[in-house]
């Protein structure tokens, strides 16, 4: 596939039927699945995937729009929108990508390493592929591509400079792994482990190890744990890879002799082939410890010597697959991405600053990209193909190598070149950087935290860490139970329920939801100021923001006949002005009543140019079973009234009252729109759903200092806190200005330092407060301090004061720092 692959090539190898037929001599090298991301549209080919939620052929005509003229759909579409364009027809998409990558994969003969198990698979790519970088040109799995897409799209990268491929396999239940086999037709095969992830998939673990196997059916070798090996029916075909820890009654080809575990690394002793041999990790946690064994075997397996694999592995560094985002100087926005250099990570990060929608220009700090197996000019001339489709305005480049790609670049692209890291940090200055977008992108050996940490916001050592991609599958998980056309609403209000409302905002616009609802007028605003053009519902707007909801097309709630009349004889000479309706159907907090309705719609009569957007109410108590009866009379009584509405206005605004506890309870009362508030944000009162959302917001903070109380002392205001024995005491960079209320102090809750709970000792103080850590020997100075997140969780620190987990997320306050990431 050296130039790709023609449209009759296409039609051939995916056994589609032609439509029609565009550009009979185009060639096809790249994918796109998301009309979003469409970088090079002349060789892309669009594959219009369905999904329980999506259809991809609902986004042909953006796909069309942004210049792509491939397309393979499952459905009949009008040629006629589609003008030269090949148009192929398949019955399933997903199966026909993976038939054309089966066939791209038998093009290339290289070794191939295929990774599967419940845990560790990404690490392991990963780190053998730090660890061989220097002798092969990998080809490798984007992050955690490894399902029934995400599969063939890695694969599909494969190109003629690559001499190693390493691709990881997951699988959710049965008849999936066979067709991931074919595509990715491994040589070399890993094992992690078989624990319990997507047990739920299969019958029984015997099952689902079966699964797993059928990746490795025509593998040349197999590494694997001994103790799984056991638990396997053997190939002779295969050459079987062990590995033991000491003391296992087991045959091995690597047999562990010695761990030990010391402050920050670990020895592991280990015979093979009758030599002694070692190695140490720069980790010492038992997953670690696992993983970098496999990896191990790998290098061993393909012949490096001993002295290569202890300097590889005493390198191996910390994983890092999440993009951060956060506030930076001279109100910039700052993307840091700035551990690894590659063309598919480059071509991500971009993908992601586009998606922020940000104001001002965006600046891309590169540095050279090592080990591509391609020449500079060929390298960093697709690296330009890729700044230049992004419309990117600055780029600053530093390495030896990069200054090639000045030549490639658009002439209206402000370039900056230095040597070295350290150039640039001492001949820029930082107020260069304005009202911008910065990008950092960066090998390891390059240290562009050092950028970051000039860049970064100077503030206190509390965070709150969202995570975009835990919010993402939330929606999802909800919206797995709408009906085919329901519209979402999405609750942004109160900062986004601590989360921050403009970041959130961006990207549920860009997972196209319908709508936005915020508490007042000003959160509109924020949000349209950044950018986002999403439609907003403003819940309570107040008579004096009547002129911003008009500048800033924001669609108030009326609730009220005087609030209604006040509103509609501000906009009176405004035309096709939106309002939605808000009902009183038991909640008795705000909404129009029964008897109000007649003069209600004699108010929109004499106002033809207020047009109903929607018409709502709120359930008060949908996500209790004891409140189901009374939730069915506020459904009953907002049906009545909501007809009698559109029987007078004569036409149908959109209908919605189930909030976020609804939205799986009483899928009967979904109408036209949902609203999606708390359940976002990882929190929900039903157990079925909790037990599928995705953790969102982790608050942490920093251990200021350790001081020993000797006993009888006390500690903090009031001398609450007494030491009964000799304490160690943390001083952590929280208190009550940051929403650690003042109730979760003098031992009423405890947060995590180095795995392991600290309880609260005395009050809890405007700006730091003072925990016991005379149990957690290894705590230092310095150390990070989760107050929640997994362990402890938002919901333990609600029990502890007595409140609910909406009071603490939206108690977080504004000087806490946002810490946006996306895997």
């Amino acid at each position: 596939m050296k130039n790709g692959y023609n449209i009759h090539q296409l039609q051939q190898l995916t056994n589609a039927q032609l439509l029609q037929t565009g550009d009979s001599e185009r060639y096809i090298t790249h994918i796109a699945y998301d009309s979003r991301y469409v970088v090079f549209p002349k060789t892309s080919l669009f594959l219009a995937l369905k999904g329980s939620r999506h259809d991809g052929h609902a986004h042909l005509a953006d796909a069309y729009q942004k210049g792509i003229r491939c397309f393979i759909v499952s459905q009949q579409i009008d040629n006629q929108l589609f003008k030269n364009a090949t148009i192929l027809f398949v019955p399933d998409v997903t199966l026909a990508l993976q038939a054309l990558v089966k066939y791209h994969r038998q093009q290339f003969e290289l070794p191939v390493i295929g990774i599967t198990g419940s845990n560790g698979k990404t690490t392991i790519k990963e780190w053998l592929s730090q660890l061989m970088a220097e002798e092969f040109a990998i080809v490798k799995s984007p992050k955690s591509f490894n399902s029934q897409l995400g599969v063939p799209l890695s694969v599909w990268q494969l190109q003629a400079h690559h001499n190693l491929g390493i691709f990881e396999a997951g699988v959710s239940t049965t008849n999936e792994m066979a067709t991931l086999r074919d595509v990715i037709q491994p040589t070399i095969g890993i094992l992690t482990n078989i624990g319990n992830a997507h047990d739920a998939g299969f019958e029984d673990k015997s099952q689902k190890k079966a699964e797993k196997m059928l990746l490795f059916e025509h593998v040349k070798t197999l590494i694997l744990k001994a103790t799984d090996a056991q638990k396997i029916s053997k190939n002779v075909d295969i050459q079987y890879f062990t590995w033991k820890y000491p003391n296992e009654d087991f045959q091995a080809t690597l047999c562990i002799t010695a761990i030990e575990h010391n402050k920050h690394n670990t020895h592991i002793k280990a015979e093979y082939l009758q030599q002694n041999i070692s190695i140490t990790i720069p980790f010492i946690d038992a997953v670690s410890l696992e993983n970098a064994i496999h990896c191990w075997c790998v290098m061993l397996q393909f012949g490096y010597d001993s002295a290569t694999i202890r300097a590889r592995m005493l390198q191996l560094q910390t994983i890092a697959l999440r993009l951060e985002l956060k506030a930076a100087i001279n109100d910039c926005v700052l993307i840091n991405d700035s551990y690894n250099a590659d063309l598919t990570s480059l071509t991500f990060a971009l993908n992601f600053m586009a998606q922020q929608r940000s104001q001002g220009r965006h600046t891309v700090v590169l540095s050279d990209i090592l080990q591509s197996g391609l020449s500079p000019k060929h390298l960093y001339q697709s690296v330009a193909d890729l700044l230049n489709v992004q419309a990117i305005q600055r780029v600053i480049a530093i390495g030896k190598d990069i200054d090639i790609l000045k030549k490639y670049l658009n002439q209206n692209i402000d370039y900056q070149h230095f040597a070295t890291t350290n150039d640039f940090l001492n001949q820029v200055n930082q107020d260069t950087f304005r009202n911008e977008t910065i990008l950092l992108k960066g090998a390891r050996n390059f240290e562009f935290e050092r950028i970051a940490t000039r860049l970064s916001l100077k503030a206190h050592k509390t965070v709150m860490e969202v995570n975009l991609n835990a919010l993402r599958h939330n929606l999802n998980t909800y919206t797995q139970y709408l009906n085919p056309g329901t519209k979402l609403l999405a609750m942004v209000k109160a900062y986004a329920y601590g989360s921050g409302s403009a970041e959130v905002a961006k990207l549920l616009e860009f997972l196209k939801i319908d709508y936005l609802g915020v508490a007042y007028t000003d959160e509109g605003v924020a949000i349209r100021k950044e950018g986002v053009t999403l439609p907003i519902l403003v819940l309570n707007p107040e008579e004096t923001t009547f002129e911003a909801l008009v500048r800033y097309r924001l669609e108030p709630e009326i609730y009220s006949l005087s609030q209604a009349q006040s509103l509609f004889a501000y906009v009176s000479n405004i035309a096709d002005f939106k309002v939605h309706i808000k009902l009183d159907t038991g909640m008795h907090r705000l909404g129009f009543e029964p008897h109000d309705l007649q003069r209600l719609m004699d108010l929109l009569a004499q106002n033809p140019n207020i047009r109903v957007a929607s018409i709502f109410s709120h359930l008060a108590g949908s996500e209790a079973n004891i409140h189901d009866d009374f939730t069915a009379q506020q459904f009953h009584r907002f049906s009545k009234m909501a007809t009698l509405i559109v029987q007078n206005i004569g036409y149908q605004p959109i209908r919605h009252i189930l909030n976020s506890g609804g939205i799986n309870r009483h899928t009967q009362y979904q109408l036209d729109m949902v609203r999606l508030g708390i359940g976002l944000y990882g929190i929900d009162s039903s157990q079925e759903i909790q037990q599928q959302l995705q953790l969102v917001n982790t608050l942490k903070a920093t251990i200021s200092q350790i001081k020993t109380i000797p006993v009888g002392e006390t500690i903090g205001y009031g001398r609450r806190g007494v030491a009964h024995r000799t304490l160690r005491i943390a001083t952590i960079s929280i208190g009550y200005a940051d929403g650690l209320l003042r109730r979760a102090g003098n031992g009423n809750y405890s947060v995590a330092i180095c795995g392991q709970l600290a309880p609260i000792v005395g009050g809890v103080c405007m700006d730091m407060t003072m925990v016991d850590i005379t149990d957690i020997a290894d705590a230092r100075e310095g150390d990070e301090v989760i107050v929640f997140g997994h362990s402890p969780s938002v919901e333990m620190l609600a029990k502890a004061l007595d409140t609910i987990p909406y009071e603490i997320f939206t108690s977080i306050s504004t000087r806490v720092k946002r810490v946006y990431f996306q895997e």
